[in-house]
């Protein structure tokens, strides 16, 4: 009976598919499916349950058993018509009413795609809409909500341990001779916009302006002194070694020696003595250096050259380059460390941040804003996007089994309705039969 009823794929959907085209079905599903099955059955059995007492009630009428029995006939015979009606309208939601190619049945099967587009336009049109979505930020209230979420430790806690994990994820993902070439390639071509010789005459000018280069003088005198020194004999050398060869031999020394005394004597009194004379010279040397940095053409246009010239040998290059590899392992580290000064300071701020967005109103209208018009912008300029999404997976998704999901997660509810026009036919006709004998009467 059940089978003549349509429900001959029966067989077919004890079988369960783990997927077709996307659609997936786990043990959940089937035992909905197991609860459709069920009430498949007491539908059914109602059914046959007033057929046996419309043949009862009809074969005590024949017999003389009373008026009573027609009104029992009536009611069996509307209930049954009911629950046809009704099983006839269900199955034909899922498959065609015992195969037969009734017009408008099969409805899920055939129309899959088409209920696919109505729906993604429908989400379209009544979920991302701009309206909806600022309406419903607005009414959710994430600002205060994520303010207070972040004011507790355990939150910013969790938060810096999830960013310390994506840094390091980011960066393992990263190839460092990507990075490489795009760091040295980014610092070359700033280098090469920026005229760098009026800045470093500034930074020269006040440099000297407040005494900061009276330091290194002093360092350069000191270590000239030493050197002096220790190499006098390779000083009197290179003078003796200089000499005419007419010159007498003592007489080359002798000058060799006066000359490093004096060099070693002017040194000394440089190194000793603040205000010598050679270091004003230095001064004035460093200050108009600095002008001319600043101002003067030639000077300017030889320090570009010079820096092109730098920046274009190898070694610096490699340096620039090399310079990721020092900055990367610093982060790793510095993000694996639960006590360093980068996670600690994340922390920190996150707390404030927390605090601060609870405690300021126009902070949190702020936030509130800024997160409207992401979404909004997200879903208005994305929206066909993410409807496409919906319509091109459900006309992925094969009919047979799309039916059968809809029908796992739906059709106990809607063998209901055949429940419901059993009984309700049968009161009907009861109510029918009952009018037309009180006006037959």
């Amino acid at each position: 009976m059940e089978r003549s009823l349509g429900d001959d794929a029966e067989a077919a959907e004890r079988v369960m598919p783990t997927a077709a085209g996307g659609l997936t079905y786990s043990a959940a599903d089937e035992e909905k499916r197991r609860g459709v099955r069920r009430m498949k059955t007491l539908a059914t059995g109602l059914l046959l349950l007033v057929a046996l007492v419309y043949a009862l009630a009809k074969w005590g009428q024949s017999s003389g058993a009373g008026a009573w029995s027609g009104y029992v006939a009536a009611a069996a015979e509307a209930g049954m018509v009911g629950a046809l009606a009704d099983w006839f309208a269900v199955t034909a939601l899922f498959r065609r009413p015992m195969g037969l190619p009734i017009p408008h049945t099969a409805i899920i099967p055939t129309k899959k795609d088409q209920l696919g587009q109505s729906l993604g336009e429908f989400v379209g049109e009544n979920f991302l809409s701009g309206d909806v979505v600022r309406v419903r930020l607005r009414a959710v209230g994430i600002s205060s909500r994520l303010g207070a979420w972040l004011a507790d430790p355990a939150h910013a806690d969790r938060v810096t341990a999830e960013l310390a994990t994506a840094l390091r994820g980011a960066l393992t993902v990263l190839r460092d001779s990507d990075v490489q070439a795009v760091v040295g390639e980014a610092i070359t071509r700033r280098a090469d916009a920026q005229e760098i010789a009026p800045g470093i005459g500034t930074m020269l000018e006040k440099i000297v302006a407040d005494g900061g280069h009276r330091r290194v003088v002093d360092l350069v005198c000191v270590r000239a002194h030493d050197w002096l020194v220790t190499h006098g004999d390779s000083v009197m050398g290179a003078v003796t070694g200089g000499a005419p060869g007419w010159t007498p031999r003592f007489v080359d020394r002798k000058v060799g020696e006066r000359v490093y005394k004096e060099l070693l004597r002017f040194v000394t009194e440089m190194r000793d003595m603040p205000d010598h004379p050679a270091r004003g010279a230095v001064d004035r040397f460093l200050s108009d250096f600095a002008a001319d940095l600043q101002s003067d053409t030639d000077t300017r246009a030889r320090v570009e050259r010079l820096k092109s010239e730098v920046l274009g040998r190898g070694e610096v290059q490699d340096l620039i380059a090399s310079a990721w590899s020092s900055v990367r392992a610093m982060i790793v580290a510095a993000a694996e460390d639960e006590r360093s000064e980068l996670r600690l300071r994340v922390r920190a701020g996150l707390l404030s941040l927390g605090e601060r967005m609870k405690a300021d109103e126009k902070l949190r209208a702020k936030v509130d804003r800024w997160l409207e018009d992401a979404a909004v912008y997200v879903v208005t300029t994305y929206r066909d996007e993410i409807t496409a999404l919906i319509t091109d997976t459900v006309a992925s998704w094969d009919a047979d089994h799309t039916s059968r999901k809809i029908e796992a997660h739906i059709g106990r509810d809607l063998q209901f309705i055949r429940i419901n026009g059993t009984v309700v036919g049968a009161l009907a006709g009861l109510c029918i039969y009952t009018a037309s004998r009180l006006l037959g009467a």
